[in-house]
C-alpha cells in the first residue's frame, strides 16, 4: 500500500513535492495502490516511484519524469501523457487503454502483456521497448521509433505504423491484421509466422526481413523492396506486388 506521507506530499501540489524529492533524492517513493485520479501532475518528477495498482486513469501527466518507475498492473486508461520521460519503467501488464502517449521516450521500458488498445504512440521513441504479448489493436504509431523492439505474439491488428521505423525489429508471430505499415522501414525486421494477411505495405522497405512462414494473403506490397528477404513458405495469394523490388519470389516460396 501506498506511504501516506508521501501521498500526502504529493497531493499537497507540485511546490512542495518537488522540493522534498530535491530535498530527499535517495528516497524511492511508495505511491502503490493510490488513487490518483483528479490530480494534475504535468511535469511532476516521479521518478523511481512505485505505483503499482495505482489509478491515474484519465491523469493528466503531460511532460512528467517517470524514469524507472514501477507501473505494473496500473490503470493509466486514457491517461494524457504527452512528452513523458518514461526510459526504463516497468509497465508490465498494465492498463493503457486509449492512453496520449505522443512524444512520449519510453526506451527500454517493460509493457509485457500491457493493454495499449486505442492508445496514441505517434512520434514516441519506443527503442528497445519489450512489447511481448501486448494489445496494440488500433493504437497510433505512427513515424515511432521501434528499432529492436520486442512485439513477439503482440496484437497489432488495424495499427497505425505508417513511416514507423522498425529496424531489427522482433514481429514474430505478432498479428499484424490490417495494419498499415505504408513507408514503414522494416530493415532485417523478424516477421517470421507473422499474420500480414491484408495488411498496407506499400512503400515498405523490407530490406533483409525474415518472412518465412508469414501470412501476406491479400497484402498490398505495392513498391516495396523486398530485397534479402526470407520468404520460405510465406503465403502471398492474393498479395499485391506491383512494383515491388525483389528476389525471384517464385523460387523463394
Amino acid at each position: 500500500m501506498a506511504n501516506l506521507d508521501h501521498l500526502a506530499l504529493l497531493k499537497s501540489g507540485a511546490v512542495s513535492w518537488t522540493k522534498w524529492r530535491e530535498k530527499h533524492p535517495e528516497i524511492s517513493p511508495d505511491l502503490s495502490y493510490a488513487d490518483l485520479r483528479g490530480i494534475n501532475l504535468r511535469g511532476s518528477n516521479l521518478s523511481r516511484c512505485n505505483l503499482a495498482n495505482a489509478n491515474l486513469s484519465k491523469v493528466t501527466l503531460i511532460a512528467a519524469n517517470f524514469e524507472g518507475a514501477n507501473f505494473t498492473l496500473a490503470n493509466l486508461s486514457f491517461a494524457l501523457l504527452v512528452g513523458a520521460n518514461l526510459s526504463n519503467v516497468n509497465l508490465s501488464i498494465a492498463n493503457l487503454q486509449g492512453a496520449n502517449l505522443k512524444k512520449s521516450s519510453l526506451q527500454a521500458a517493460n509493457l509485457i502483456a500491457a493493454n495499449l488498445q486505442g492508445a496514441n504512440l505517434s512520434n514516441a521513441d519506443l527503442e528497445d521497448i519489450n512489447l511481448i504479448g501486448a494489445n496494440l489493436h488500433g493504437a497510433n504509431l505512427k513515424d515511432a521509433d521501434l528499432s529492436a523492439a520486442k512485439l513477439m505474439r503482440a496484437d497489432l491488428s488495424e495499427a497505425d505504423l505508417t513511416e514507423a521505423h522498425l529496424n531489427h525489429t522482433d514481429l514474430s508471430r505478432a498479428n499484424l491484421f490490417k495494419a498499415s505499415l505504408i513507408g514503414a522501414k522494416l530493415y532485417k525486421a523478424e516477421l517470421r509466422q507473422a499474420n500480414l494477411n491484408e495488411a498496407y505495405l506499400h512503400k515498405a522497405y523490407l530490406f533483409g526481413a525474415n518472412l518465412s512462414q508469414a501470412k501476406l494473403i491479400n497484402a498490398d506490397l505495392r513498391w516495396a523492396n523486398l530485397r534479402g528477404a526470407n520468404l520460405t513458405s510465406a503465403n502471398l495469394t492474393g498479395a499485391n506486388l506491383r512494383g515491388a523490388i525483389h528476389n525471384n519470389i517464385n523460387e523463394a516460396l
